[in-house]
């Protein structure tokens, strides 16, 4: 018998690693083979991989705070707080192998779970890169940019520095280079920390709260003003004046370009490089022909994923046609990843013809020069987009683009 648990607690100093500890206990008191997840103030700490999933037996949850679910979609699954593991962890065991089986598979859930498996699998520069996410007021988009790469590579106590660090990096006009840097550098300082200055059991508890940030802020702050930052600022500053000068039939490549990007991982690094960018050309009440064709270059690998399913039904299984009426709902809202199940599945074919028919939506829409004064949104900010109807047409006709090169290259279904 083989169970797992996850334990997290909203500070995550004591009782997180005391009930990982109490059902451990109980379980090998029955024989069984365990494995405990904690989710602590220093992160998470032996993480359950996909495999260990799949074949378990039952699952408990001893949660005050949120933890990721779509893993566990189709397992028995038990939801108790960490007290209760305290106080019962055998009796907690006997629940979780009667427990009922949590979620179901669809789109959703299946995007959500390949994203997680695909960043599990990944390593080095490609997987931390996927943190490049979160786009609110632009004054914070590179300290959260520099933040949640940081976090990907070091977990919580590399969050606050990274932040740290990308705010140093606005302050010496590096942009979203100098939040890349600075994101990559508190990352691997603080996993440097982590891993190289031990304290005694009895002061560990300070680690997270006080040695981490200080100590972590205070190098990357000290790289970032004296080493990194001016060329990196520099270099920053070339490039925005590159892009900027492009017009005429140089910017339909850059649309082309960034099209292709859109499409190429969609949701992955490469995609949120072309988005980040694309977020960097707004300007406070000005439209941006870049971020319109990002959008729409975005839009497009769903709703062509949808219209093939609706246009060529003999190339999809029953379950990738009810989940392409999905995809139109995803493609609408801007969401790259609703076309992630479809390319999963057929990689060689799929991922080619969306970008193909990205690059041809990006490129129409800098030809048709449509600007977009928001950074996401798909249909429900059209408001925000000037020359609608060419607008239109460039993301209608990507998207027959993507259907037909789909309906050409998939073979049928068996």
């Amino acid at each position: 018998m083989k169970i797992l648990a996850v334990t997290a607690c909203p500070t995550g100093i004591a009782h997180t690693y005391m009930a990982a500890e109490a059902i451990a206990d109980a379980a090998k008191k029955k024989g069984y083979d365990v494995k405990v997840e904690t989710r602590g103030s220093v992160g998470v700490e032996n993480e359950l991989t996909a495999d260990e999933i799949k074949s378990a037996d039952a699952i408990i949850l001893a949660c005050d705070t949120t933890v990721p679910m779509e893993r566990f979609s189709g397992k028995k699954v038990l939801m108790v707080g960490v007290s209760d593991a305290l106080k019962d962890a055998n009796g907690l065991i006997e629940k979780a192998l009667n427990a009922p089986v949590y979620g179901s598979a669809n789109l959703a859930d299946q995007v959500s779970a390949i994203k997680e498996q695909r960043a599990a699998n990944r390593t080095g520069v490609y997987k931390h890169l996927m943190k490049i996410g979160g786009n609110g007021a632009f004054s914070f988009l590179v300290p959260i940019l520099a933040g949640y790469i940081a976090y990907s590579i070091a977990d919580r106590p590399g969050l606050a520095v990274g932040m740290i660090g990308g705010s140093v990096a606005i302050q010496l006009n590096a942009g979203f280079l100098g939040g890349l840097v600075a994101g990559f550098l508190a990352g691997y300082v603080v996993l440097g920390i982590k891993k190289y200055i031990k304290l005694p059991k009895s002061l560990q508890g300070i680690m997270p709260v006080l040695i981490i940030p200080v100590l972590g802020a205070l190098i990357v702050g000290l790289l970032m003003f004296y080493v990194l930052g001016t060329p990196v600022a520099a270099l920053n500053a070339g490039m925005t004046n590159f892009l900027t000068g492009l017009s005429g039939a140089n910017a339909i490549i850059l649309g082309l370009v960034v099209g292709l990007m859109m499409a190429f991982d969609m949701g992955g690094p490469v995609n949120k490089a072309a988005y980040a960018f694309a977020t960097g050309t707004l300007a406070a009440g000005q439209g941006s022909a870049v971020m319109a064709a990002v959008m729409a270059a975005g839009m497009t690998p769903p709703l062509g994923l949808a219209l093939a399913t609706i246009l060529f039904k003999n190339k999809f299984t029953d379950f990738e046609k009810e989940s392409g009426k999905a995809a139109w709902v995803l493609g609408a809202s801007f969401i790259t990843e609703g076309a992630i199940p479809f390319a999963a599945a057929d990689p060689l074919r799929v991922i080619p013809s969306i970008m193909a028919g990205s690059a041809v939506t990006g490129a129409l829409s800098m030809l048709f020069n449509a600007t977009l004064s928001v950074p996401h949104g798909g249909i429900f900010v059209f408001f925000a987009v000037t020359n609608i109807p060419m607008y239109l047409v460039s993301i209608l006709v990507g998207t027959v683009v993507t259907a037909l090169l789909i309906g050409t290259l998939k073979k049928n279904v068996a």
